[in-house]
């Protein structure tokens, strides 16, 4: 794999970012009374009547949803509707010095969907992945009526093996410190990638020429990320992993969600060597919200690791694409 210096070189570094021109796109001012307002910034792609809103994880862009982006909201852009949006702290929206929770980011999440006029009782499917698996918990809680599906992807009811979590999360923070990058990257892929799927030739579409490898993509969009400051600040990083790291939700109130929600509504997904959010975390999750004999889906994936969608785009997107479906017809039952 090519080193992270060297990656800039190549012929696609400039394209590793998709042009995928959104349906609609700008900056809602939200949180004001609640230490703002601030600017989220958005984007949504397609335009059709089922409607999905992907929620990223801790330190990552809207962007990290592109092949989900392009595969729903525009190669299928007359059934879907994608909302993507930065969560406060990363990218293109603000990076207020308040307190982040993830309770507060729902409520920023909330707020945009209002905007752009998702507020129909069982209208939303939500996608989370890691700490937007967090978030999803959240929206579940405050506004369970509008949610079509919930699905819980990497995530945590509560992150209870802080150390290894602390351990995981150096090496992000590594990224925004001045040290080697290649050291960096090498820690970030092992804690969220299968090494062989990093080793395989780069899967991916096009416009100049393959990168030579799947990890040396991924390492693409890192130090594209890092290239450029504005979007992911040390600040704005720490802020989120406060928000990761605190997050909590008790036996009783995933109860709770799951009677709210509807238990055959809710996705519960997490790969069995997980490097960010070990295993254990996603068992406790199933279980908290009733377990798999209750009605939810699960999929739990045998030697799979932290960033499903990215890794598993296919398959991944054949497990969101059977939740709506299936709460499509609950919706017309």
């Amino acid at each position: 794999m090519a080193r992270g210096g060297d990656i800039q070189e190549h012929p696609e570094y400039p394209h590793v970012i998709w042009d995928l021109e959104p349906d609609q796109k700008g900056k809602l001012p939200v949180a004001k009374g609640r230490g703002g307002p601030f600017n989220i910034a958005y984007e949504v792609h397609g335009h059709g009547p089922i409607k999905i809103v992907w929620v990223m994880g801790l330190g990552s862009l809207k962007a990290n949803w592109q092949r989900q982006t392009k595969d729903f909201g525009h190669t299928q852009a007359d059934k879907y509707s994608c909302l993507i949006f930065d969560n406060r702290g990363m990218g293109d929206s603000d990076k207020p010095r308040i307190r982040y929770s993830t309770s507060e980011m729902a409520r920023d999440a909330i707020e945009l969907l209002d905007h752009v006029g998702w507020t129909e009782s069982r209208s939303v499917h939500v996608v989370g992945i890691s700490m937007g698996g967090m978030i999803g918990q959240e929206l579940g809680l405050l506004i369970p009526d509008r949610i079509a599906s919930l699905n819980l992807i990497s995530t945590a009811p509560y992150i209870f093996n802080t150390v290894g979590y602390v351990e995981n999360l150096r090496h992000r923070i590594n990224l925004i410190i001045p040290k080697s990058i290649d050291q960096q990257l090498s820690n970030v892929k092992k804690n969220c990638y299968t090494l062989k799927w990093l080793a395989e030739p780069d899967e991916c579409e096009y416009v100049k020429e393959p990168f030579p490898t799947n990890g040396d993509r991924f390492a693409a969009m890192e130090v594209m990320k890092r290239n450029h400051p504005e979007w992911f600040t040390r600040v704005g990083f720490l802020l989120q992993l406060i928000a990761a790291g605190w997050h909590h939700k008790t036996p009783e109130q995933l109860k709770e969600l799951g009677d709210k929600i509807g238990r055959e509504r809710i996705l519960v997904v997490h790969g069995t060597i997980d490097g960010m959010i070990s295993f254990p975390h996603g068992e406790k999750l199933l279980e908290y919200l009733g377990g798999e004999e209750s009605g939810i889906t699960k999929r739990f994936i045998e030697g799979q690791s932290h960033v499903m969608p990215i890794e598993r785009r296919k398959e991944f997107n054949s497990w969101i694409e059977a939740m709506v479906e299936k709460t499509e017809k609950l919706n017309k039952a």
